[in-house]
């Protein structure tokens, strides 16, 4: 299977001054992260306030920056949720669409089983001819699949080529880049940026990163420092990079890199409730942190 990438970005979802999803400022996004350091993008991710968007707004997304970049940059789209009929359908859209690739949430609210996620995800991975990255975000679902779970789910299914990983959980990350045996295509991306570095020194491929809207290249830069064994290097970038990453999680995803991508000259409206605002201290750290990545 083609690569999907290193590094992604789980992108943003613009609005316009009327709410509505503005589809030429994200064509005009995803091409920018692509020209500063990124392999391609997901969209209507987490990040992309999926839960806010309509199967119509984000169908017309997926097919629009896919079309923008064409085999410049890849594009996951998200469709999974916590209704697997539902996450079906949107699978097959998305594949008619065009994206390179699928991201299904652990399904949210619901507490699925480990036997309810074999089905879920079986379903998913059915759907379509398109490859399928699983979404582990305990924090968010409120139920975390297992290791066992998922390297099962590759096995059964040839489609399911990956996760990304967000329990922060050293140990589970440490069984997902180490079980034996495990198919060799099976990809394992950090979903947190603040463990990008270690997940890297534990064997996992890349990142689906959210402060990769602001600093692409010196994630490229950190990767590119590890791969050729300076690893101090690649420490010093992480760690200059660590405040960065704090503060866009100080708050709800993606209120802050929202607002940080408005400051950057982007048009990204503010989020769909329920979100809220950005608050204004928490504006005045990332403002100052941001600044040496002005256009």
């Amino acid at each position: 299977m083609k690569s999907l990438g290193r590094i992604l970005t789980a992108m943003i979802t613009p609005y316009d001054t009327g709410g509505a999803v503005d589809v030429n400022e994200a064509c005009r996004i995803a091409q920018y992260l692509v020209d500063n350091g990124n392999d391609g993008v997901v969209v209507s991710g987490t990040t992309g306030e999926s839960p806010a968007l309509e199967n119509n707004e984000k169908l017309e997304l997926f097919a629009a920056v896919k079309r923008r970049l064409g085999g410049a940059g890849t594009v996951i789209g998200g469709t999974g949720g916590n209704n697997t009929r539902h996450s079906v359908e949107l699978t097959k859209r998305a594949a008619n669409a065009g994206v390179d690739a699928v991201l299904a949430v652990v399904p949210y609210y619901n507490k699925p089983t480990q036997d309810g996620m074999l089905e879920h995800f079986g379903a998913i991975a059915g759907a379509a001819d398109v490859p399928v990255v699983i979404y582990n975000v305990p924090s968010r679902t409120g139920q975390n699949i297992l290791p066992a779970t998922t390297l099962e789910l590759a096995r059964r299914h040839k489609n399911i080529v990956g996760i990304k990983e967000s329990s922060g959980s050293v140990e589970q990350f440490s069984q997902l880049v180490g079980e034996n045996p495990r198919p060799d295509d099976f990809t394992v991306w950090s979903g947190d940026d603040y463990f990008f570095l270690p997940a890297l020194a534990l064997g996992a491929h890349g990142v689906i990163s959210v402060a990769a809207h602001v600093v692409g290249r010196r994630l490229r830069a950190m990767v590119d420092a590890f791969d050729h064994g300076n690893l101090p290097a690649a420490g010093a970038i992480h760690r200059e990079l660590q405040p960065l990453f704090s503060a866009l999680f100080a708050t709800t995803n993606p209120i802050p890199v929202k607002w940080a991508m408005n400051q950057l000259g982007f048009a990204a409206g503010a989020c769909r409730s329920p979100l809220g605002a950005m608050p204004e201290p928490l504006a005045q750290t990332l403002e100052a942190l941001i600044a040496p990545y002005r256009r």
